[in-house]
């Protein structure tokens, strides 16, 4: 399974605002962004790029191009899965940019984050890899994994006997999900009732400008 090694903390630097890649760690002084929220690189500080796009006049190229990373990094999806979730969003009906998001909010991993069962993106595509949930009854280890209405994500049972899924109810019962989601504390799992509405989708996201920059390629 392919991932970006890149530092977490200065993928937020390069756009200038905290995407919440760590989770907890975050809401902490201990997070870099605190100290360091000029871009990364020799120039970062001096430049003026705390946006990552230069104190002069911004192209339409550039301002496209932030967007879609900023959404990538976001959600963790490497360029080439990004291009095939774009090409998917074409074919569906609505709209392209509300669907790319929807797309998005859909994958195995982002759900089980929704749920509380993990604190950040990350830390759930990793429980997922490891096998620890099930959907619809059946172990998947795959967390780009696209779910539907009325698909059901459990903790698996063999895994509810480890020390962090035992702590888990307590944990999640502090995080509020969605209501595009339903969620069993009690028996630790999860449903789709609906895909999310552009209101329930992270508001920073601009989704047009995503729309723009691979339409003109």
């Amino acid at each position: 399974m392919a991932k970006s090694l890149s530092p977490v903390c200065k993928l937020c630097r390069r756009e200038g605002e905290k995407l919440y890649l760590k989770g907890e760690r975050c809401f902490t002084p201990k997070c870099s962004f605190e100290k360091r929220s000029f871009a990364p690189g020799q120039h970062g500080r001096t430049a003026g790029r705390g946006k990552g796009m230069g104190t002069g006049r911004v192209s339409d190229f550039a301002r496209q191009l932030r967007a879609k990373q900023k959404a990538r990094r976001i959600y963790g999806v490497l360029e080439r899965q990004f291009r095939r979730y774009y090409d998917t969003a074409i074919t569906r009906r609505g709209l392209t940019g509300l669907n790319i998001l929807q797309i998005l909010e859909s994958r195995l991993d982002n759900v089980v984050f929704r749920l509380g069962f993990a604190s950040s993106r990350a830390q759930a595509r990793l429980l997922v890899t490891h096998g620890h949930f099930t959907v619809n009854g059946r172990r998947t280890d795959v967390p780009s994994m696209l779910l539907g209405e009325g698909d059901t994500i459990a903790v698996r049972e063999g895994s509810g006997k480890l020390s962090y899924f035992k702590d888990l109810s307590a944990f999640a019962e502090k995080r509020t999900s969605p209501s595009w989601l339903n969620r069993e504390l009690k028996s630790m799992s999860g449903s789709v009732a609906r895909m999310p509405e552009r209101a329930e989708i992270d508001g920073s996201l601009d989704e047009q400008l995503i729309v723009e920059y691979y339409s003109r390629r």
